[in-house]
C-alpha cells in the first residue's frame, strides 16, 4: 500500500516513516512538510533514521495524494482539514491522529468522508481503545449517584492541546456508559473556591512535563473505594503501528468516517446514540 506521511520531519512523522519501512505490505510513497521547512529536499528515510528511502521531502501534497493509496496525518487541526479535502478529491484513505480539532473542524472532516475513507481517533493504540471500552462498561455498571468519574492524563512538555485527545476519547466512553453528553457534563478547569463537586460530572486533570509519551487513567471514586483503569504509553511507535494498521484496514472499505474501534472490531456506541 502506497502511503504518504504528512508532517514527515516531526516526532510522529519520523516514527511513521520507520514503521512503514518495517511493515510488510506498505511502502513510503511520499513525505510532506510545510513550506519553508529546513528538511525540504532531504531524504525522508534518512531524516527518520531509517536509511535511504529514495523519497525526498516535499511541500506539495497534491501530486503525492493523487498517486497514493493512503495518508497518515498527525499534524494540526487546520492542516488535517486541508488534507481531508485533498484525500476526498483523491478518494483515498486518510488516517487522522491529530487532536485538538474543533466542532467546525470535525464537521469539515465528516464532509470529506463522503468521498474519502477517513479513520480518525484521539489515540491509535489497541491498549487505549480497549481501555475506552472498559471505561464505558465501568461507567454503565457504577451508579452515577454514588460514583464520581475523573480522567487524569500526562504528556510531554511540548504537547499544545489539553485535555489530550485520548483523555477526551476516554471521557466520551465514560459518558456513553452513563448515557449522557460529555460536552454538557465535563469539568476541565478547577480553580479557586469551586464548591462541592457536582454529581454526575466527568472531571479532567492535565499534567505536562518532560518527555512523557502519554499516561492516562480513568478513576471511579465511590464512598470508601477507588477503581482505577490505566494505560501507559512507553513508545510512540504504538500509535504509528496502529495508524498503519488502520490504513491497511481502510483500503477496501467504502468511503466513510471510521475510528479505531471500527478497525479493531470493538463494539461501541456513537455519540449520536446518547440520550441526553
Amino acid at each position: 500500500m502506497k502511503l504518504v506521511v504528512v508532517g514527515a520531519a516531526g516526532r510522529m512523522g519520523q516514527t511513521l516513516i520507520r514503521v512503514i519501512r518495517e511493515t510488510e505490505g506498505t511502502v513510503l510513497h511520499a513525505a510532506i512538510e510545510r513550506v519553508g521547512s529546513p528538511f525540504l529536499g532531504k531524504d525522508a528515510g534518512e531524516v527518520a533514521g531509517a536509511g535511504t528511502a529514495g523519497v525526498p521531502i516535499t511541500a506539495d501534497p497534491l501530486q503525492a495524494f493523487l498517486d497514493a493509496e493512503g495518508v497518515l496525518d498527525f499534524t494540526s487541526p487546520a492542516s488535517s482539514v486541508d488534507f481531508a479535502g485533498l484525500a476526498a478529491q483523491a478518494r483515498i484513505v486518510h488516517v487522522i491522529g491529530t487532536t485538538g480539532c474543533s466542532a467546525e473542524d470535525d464537521a469539515k472532516i465528516q464532509a470529506a468522508a463522503r468521498h474519502a475513507r477517513i479513520i480518525k481517533s484521539g489515540n491509535m493504540s489497541l491498549g487505549v481503545n480497549l481501555l475506552g471500552v472498559l471505561a464505558e462498561q465501568a461507567a454503565r455498571a457504577l451508579p452515577a449517584a454514588q460514583w464520581d468519574i475523573e480522567v487524569l492524563e500526562m504528556h510531554h512538555k511540548h504537547k499544545v492541546d489539553a485535555p489530550s485527545g485520548t483523555a477526551l476519547l476516554l471521557g466520551e466512553a465514560a459518558a456513553a456508559g452513563r448515557g449522557i453528553q460529555l460536552l454538557a457534563n465535563a469539568v476541565k478547569v478547577r480553580d479557586g473556591h469551586t464548591g462541592a463537586r457536582e454529581a454526575g460530572t466527568i472531571g479532567f486533570a492535565t499534567l505536562r512535563g518532560g518527555s512523557v509519551v502519554g499516561d492516562h487513567s480513568v478513576l471511579f471514586a465511590g464512598e470508601g473505594e477507588l477503581v482505577t483503569l490505566s494505560h501507559s504509553a512507553r513508545d510512540r511507535s504504538i500509535f504509528a503501528r496502529g495508524a498503519v494498521a488502520a490504513a491497511l484496514w481502510g483500503r477496501d472499505r467504502k468511503p466513510g468516517h471510521y475510528d479505531m474501534l471500527d478497525v479493531l472490531g470493538l463494539k461501541h456506541r456513537h455519540p449520536e446514540e446518547m440520550t441526553s
